[in-house]
């Protein structure tokens, strides 16, 4: 008896657009990317990420904040900061007397990752509703202008502790406008 020789069956094939999607984020920006499909950019590395609701966000983006890039995916805002800035997110709320407040504000740090949005320019066929897309895209060399930290040794840029506060009073004002159900009710003084 012959021994039936069975085909070969190849490994699944990353989509074009994803190929695209890691070499943009690889090759041009630098980024440490894994996984995929979806692409998942890693945090800690070259950035990390300050996330609060879509809402919150936005409200935070119409102030006079200056912040690195930012995108969104679904109700989820994401601003991109300073590597290391997520290890000092629970200090600074502290200090800016937010501590013990639920903000719906996190950050994500070293070991973390978030769904690449499409580089800017490549969103084939348009994008799904939900995915993540890019409010202000990075550009080469984003990372030395994302908000830090003021201290020695670290050139003028963007602040975190302004960026944190406006974000803490968006997420609160954002969480009370819920509760009322989109109505802003006058503040009542005992």
């Amino acid at each position: 008896m012959a021994a039936t020789v069975l085909p070969t069956v190849p490994p699944p094939r990353v989509a074009p657009e994803e190929d695209a999607c890691a070499a943009w984020y690889g090759k041009v920006l630098g980024w440490t990317v894994t996984g995929g499909p979806p692409v998942q950019l890693v945090t800690g590395v070259g950035f990390d990420v300050l996330e609060l609701p879509s809402d919150a966000g936005t409200a935070l983006l119409r102030r006079p904040v200056a912040t690195g890039p930012v995108a969104v995916m679904g109700r989820r805002m994401r601003f991109l900061v300073a590597s290391g800035s997520a290890e000092e997110l629970d200090g600074l709320l502290d200090w800016l007397e937010w501590g013990g407040v639920a903000l719906d504000l996190t950050a994500l740090g070293a070991g973390g990752r978030i769904t690449a949005p499409a580089p800017p320019g490549r969103l084939p066929g348009g994008s799904p509703r939900g995915a993540a897309v890019w409010l202000r895209p990075p550009e080469q060399g984003c990372e030395a202008l994302l908000p830090a930290l003021p201290g020695p040794g670290r050139a003028a840029g963007p602040d975190l502790v302004r960026l944190v506060a406006a974000a803490a009073t968006e997420c609160h004002r954002a969480r009370l406008g819920r509760r009322t159900n989109g109505v802003r009710q006058p503040l009542a003084f005992s």
